[in-house]
C-alpha cells in the first residue's frame, strides 16, 4: 500500500476508456458440423467502439480467425426486441438478419457481399426473422410481422416459416408466440409455443409433428415451462422443463412418454429472453454436456446415457452457449478473473481458448472476487425468507482507506426481472470496487437459478418482495459492519431500474443515492406501450391489466408505480434513457425527473440519441458509468481521481 484515502477517491487503472477499449459481448457459438469445413467454429461480437454493430467471426480448422461480415453489416434482430439467434451457417454459407432493415440475407463462402433472402418490406423493419437453423437449401425461423411502424401488440403476427430461394412458407401459426423450430433426423419438426398471459418461464409448451402431420405435446402448459428442445442422431429429442421446481434435463421418443435423465437440485437452463441460449448439447456417442448453477457459480459436467454425472475441473464460473464438436463442447466461459473467452473443451483432454478474452494489462490483483452471500428476509407470504447475493468487496492494492472508515456500498439490481447475477469479470463492476466501493449484486426472489418456487415468489407481488430483499441485503451488510449505512446507493436498468425507483419512493430512508438506467417509473404507462412479448408481462407479476375497468382496474397499477409516490422521492437520483427504447420510452424517464425537478431533489438526467434498450455505443456506455461516479463524488462529497479527466456532471438542485 502506498497512499491512505477516502473510499471512493481511490485512483485505478480501470477506467470508463478500459471498459470499452477493444471491448465485445460474445454471443452465440456455432459449429459448421460439414463434411467440407470440420473444425470451423463461428461466433458473434457486439463491439461497442463499432457503435455496438454484431460481426459474425469463423475461426477455422486451422486457427486463422477472421471476420467474416465486413462493415457496415450488423447481425442483429429485433424479434421480441431483445433478439438473439440472429444468424447461424452451415457448409460455409451464412444466414442473418441485418439489424438495418431485419431482411434475411445470405452470405456465400468466399463472398464479401451479403444478398438478400427475403423481400424489402413494406413497413420500415416490419418482417424481422431469429431463432435461425439451417433445413436443407434453407432455413427454419422465427418471422416476426408488424403491419405498421408502430403497430399495436395485438396487431404483431409471430409464426415459424421456413425461407428457402423460392420464398417463405409459414408452418406453424396460431400461437402468441413460438421458438426453437428444430427439424428431427426423420424429418419431425419440433417447437415451442406459449400464449398470453403467460411469459415463457412460465408456461410453454413443447410440441412435436410428424412427417404425416400427426402432432403431440410432449410436456409444458400451465404451470409448467419447457426451454430448449434439441433432437440427438438417433431421433430422440431432449429438453429442459421444470416440472421438478428446476429445469432440469429429460429425454422423449416418439410412442412414449418424457422421462427425466437428470435433477441436479440446481436451474440447468436460464430465462428464454433471447432466442438461441444453449446450456447443454449431445454428443454422437451418446452423453450429454451440460452446465448447471450451484453457489452462485456454473458447473460443466458429463452426463452418460444412464444419467451418471460427472464434473469437469475448470477455472471458470459461467459457461453458456454450449455446441457440440467431435468428442467435446465449444462454449462462451468466464469467471471472476476471466472476461468471457471462446472455449474448446474436449472431454479428455486440456481445455483450449479460440477466441482469449482482451489482454487488460492489469495484474489480478485489481480484480475483486465475489462471495456468494445468503441474507435472511421478509417471507410475506412466499414460503421463502432468504435471499442471495453476489457480494464484491473493496480491492485496489496501492491504495488503503483511513481507519475506521467504512466503503460506500452499491446494490446492483439486474433487470429480468427474471435475471440473474454472474460471477463473470465485469469491468463495469470492477470500476466500483477498484475506487472503493463494496458491490451487491442481488439475486432477490424472482431471480432464476434457483428453482421455480423461488422464481415464482415474485409472481403478483413485483414492487414488494423484490424491495424488501434488496433493502434486506443493504441492511445485512450494514449490520455486518461491512459498508456504511449514509453512503448506500442502489442503481439498475430496466427492470431494475425499476427496483430502484421503487425502492427510493415505497422503502425511503435506506439508501442516500440511486441511479436508474431506463428504468420503469409507471407500470401502467408500460402494460399500454410496451411491445408484444410483455405486453402482458405485468398480469403475473403485478396484477390483470384492464384500463376499462376504472380506478379499481388500475389501483394495484398506481400503488406500485414509482412515479405515484414521488412525494417520498427525496434521495438524490441520476437518470440515463436512450432515446429510441421501445421498451420502457423517454417519457418514463421524464416523468421522473420532472417530479425531481418540481421538488427540488437532487438529480442528473442523461438521454442518449440512437440508443435503444440499454447502451451499445462506446461513447454512451463511458458517458453513463463516468456521469454516474460524478453524481455520487458530488452527492457523498469525495474528490473524483484527478489524472482521469473526468468532467462533474451537471446536478440540479444540488
Amino acid at each position: 500500500m502506498s497512499a491512505s484515502l477516502p473510499y471512493g477517491s481511490w485512483p485505478t487503472p480501470i477506467t470508463s476508456e478500459l471498459v470499452v477499449r477493444a471491448a465485445a459481448r460474445l454471443g452465440e457459438v456455432v459449429v459448421d458440423s460439414s463434411p467440407t469445413r470440420p473444425g470451423d467454429v463461428w461466433w458473434s461480437e457486439s463491439r461497442p467502439d463499432e457503435g455496438g454493430r454484431s460481426v459474425i467471426v469463423r475461426r477455422d480448422g486451422d486457427g486463422r480467425t477472421t471476420d467474416v461480415l465486413p462493415a457496415p453489416w450488423n447481425a442483429r434482430t429485433r424479434v421480441h426486441e431483445y433478439g438473439g439467434g440472429a444468424w447461424t451457417v452451415a457448409d460455409g454459407t451464412l444466414w442473418f438478419t441485418e439489424f438495418s432493415d431485419q431482411r434475411l440475407y445470405r452470405l456465400d463462402p468466399g463472398s464479401r457481399t451479403p444478398v438478400p433472402v427475403t423481400p424489402e418490406p413494406a413497413v420500415r423493419a416490419g418482417v424481422r426473422h431469429a431463432d435461425l437453423r439451417v433445413d436443407g437449401d434453407g432455413v427454419l425461423a422465427v418471422r416476426e410481422s408488424h403491419p405498421a411502424e408502430h403497430a399495436a401488440a395485438a396487431e404483431v403476427v409471430n409464426e415459424i416459416v421456413r425461407v428457402g430461394t423460392d420464398g417463405s412458407e409459414v408452418l406453424v401459426s396460431g400461437p402468441d408466440f413460438v421458438s426453437d423450430p428444430r427439424r428431427g433426423p426423420d424429418g419431425s419438426l419440433a417447437w415451442l409455443q406459449w400464449d398470453h398471459p403467460h411469459m415463457p418461464w412460465d408456461a410453454a409448451r413443447l410440441v412435436v409433428r410428424s412427417a404425416d402431420g400427426a402432432e403431440t405435446v410432449v410436456a409444458g402448459g400451465p404451470g409448467e415451462s419447457v426451454v430448449q428442445p434439441v433432437w440427438d442422431g438417433d431421433g430422440a429429442l431432449w429438453f429442459l422443463c421444470d416440472r421438478t421446481n428446476f429445469w432440469s434435463l429429460y429425454r422423449w421418443t416418439a410412442g412414449s412418454d418424457a422421462e427425466l435423465v437428470l435433477d441436479v437440485g440446481a436451474d440447468i437452463a436460464g430465462p428464454q429472453w433471447v432466442f438461441g441460449a444453449s446450456r447443454f448439447a449431445p454428443l454422437a456417442d451418446g452423453r450429454i454436456v451440460l452446465a448447471y448453477g450451484r453457489d452462485g457459480a456454473d458447473r460443466l459436467a458429463v452426463v452418460a446415457p444412464r444419467g451418471d454425472l460427472r464434473e469437469l475441473d475448470l477455472p471458470y464460473a459461467a459457461l453458456r452457449q454450449i455446441a457440440a464438436i467431435g468428442d467435446g463442447v465449444v462454449c462462451v466461459a468466464g469467471g471472476p478473473d476471466s472476461e468471457p473467452v471462446v472455449l474448446r473443451v474436449p472431454l479428455d483432454g486440456r481445455p483450449d481458448v479460440l477466441r482469449p478474452a482482451r489482454a487488460l494489462g492489469l495484474d489480478p490483483a485489481w480484480f475483486s472476487r465475489p462471495e456468494h452471500v445468503t441474507f435472511p428476509t421478509e417471507d410475506a407470504g412466499t414460503g421463502i425468507d432468504v435471499g442471495h447475493a453476489l457480494v464484491y468487496p473493496p480491492t485496489n492494492p496501492e491504495v488503503a482507506a483511513p481507519n475506521g472508515d467504512l466503503p460506500p456500498l452499491l446494490v446492483l439490481v439486474h433487470g429480468g426481472p427474471t435475471s440473474a447475477a454472474s460471477p463473470v469479470l465485469n469491468l463495469a463492476v470492477q470500476y466500483w470496487t477498484s475506487r472503493g466501493f463494496c458491490v451487491a449484486d442481488v439475486d432477490y426472489r424472482g431471480s432464476t437459478g434457483y428453482g421455480r418456487r423461488y422464481r415464482d415468489a415474485l409472481q403478483g407481488r413485483w414492487g414488494e418482495v423484490d424491495l424488501d430483499d434488496v433493502v434486506a441485503c443493504a441492511c445485512h451488510l450494514a449490520g455486518a459492519g461491512r459498508v456504511a449505512p449514509a453512503r448506500m446507493a442502489i442503481r439498475g436498468g430496466s427492470a431494475g431500474g425499476y427496483t430502484t425507483l421503487a425502492a427510493l419512493t415505497m422503502r425511503p430512508g435506506v439508501f442516500t443515492a440511486g441511479a436508474s438506467h431506463y428504468g420503469v417509473a409507471d407500470l401502467s404507462a408500460l402494460a399500454e406501450e410496451t411491445h408484444k412479448f410483455e405486453s402482458r408481462y405485468l398480469d403475473g407479476l403485478v396484477a390483470p391489466y384492464d384500463p376499462d375497468a376504472g380506478p379499481a382496474g388500475r389501483a394495484v397499477y398506481e400503488q406500485r408505480s414509482p412515479i405515484t409516490h414521488v412525494d417520498a422521492l427525496n434521495t438524490p437520483l441520476a437518470v440515463f434513457q436512450g432515446d429510441e427504447d421501445a421498451i420502457v420510452p423517454p417519457a418514463q424517464a421524464e416523468a421522473i425527473v420532472a417530479a425531481l425537478r418540481e421538488k427540488g431533489v437532487p438529480h442528473t438526467y442523461l438521454l442518449f440519441a440512437g440508443e435503444q434498450h440499454g447502451f451499445r455505443k462506446a461513447e454512451n456506455i463511458r458517458a453513463a458509468l463516468d456521469g454516474e461516479l460524478s453524481f455520487y463524488a458530488q452527492v457523498w462529497g469525495f474528490d473524483l481521481p484527478p489524472d482521469e479527466g473526468i468532467r462533474p456532471i451537471d446536478v440540479e438542485n444540488l
